[in-house]
């Protein structure tokens, strides 16, 4: 039995795991792991208002990119069932 994953990438048509690199980071948690490491860098540095605001934009991005995964699975899953 084989399950494809649906990715959903703007500007692109959606394409399958298996068509896609599967090592291939989601550009949103990119981007919340690359503010998560500005913020720990800000942090060490001393620079806290830029570490506090740093952490915060990753903290959103991580959550935003967790509830748009959980809405893919479930809509999947979903989809996957009524057929």
């Amino acid at each position: 039995m084989r399950i494809d994953f649906v990715l959903i990438i703007a500007g692109d048509s959606s394409m399958t795991i298996s068509e896609a690199n599967p090592q291939e980071v989601p550009p949103m948690l990119n981007w919340a792991i690359t503010f998560f490491i500005v913020a720990l860098i800000a942090a060490v540095l001393g620079f806290t208002g830029v570490a506090v605001a740093a952490a915060g934009v990753a903290k959103l991005l991580f959550v935003v990119f967790l509830v748009l995964f959980l809405v893919s699975l479930a809509t999947h899953f979903g989809r996957r069932s009524s057929v």
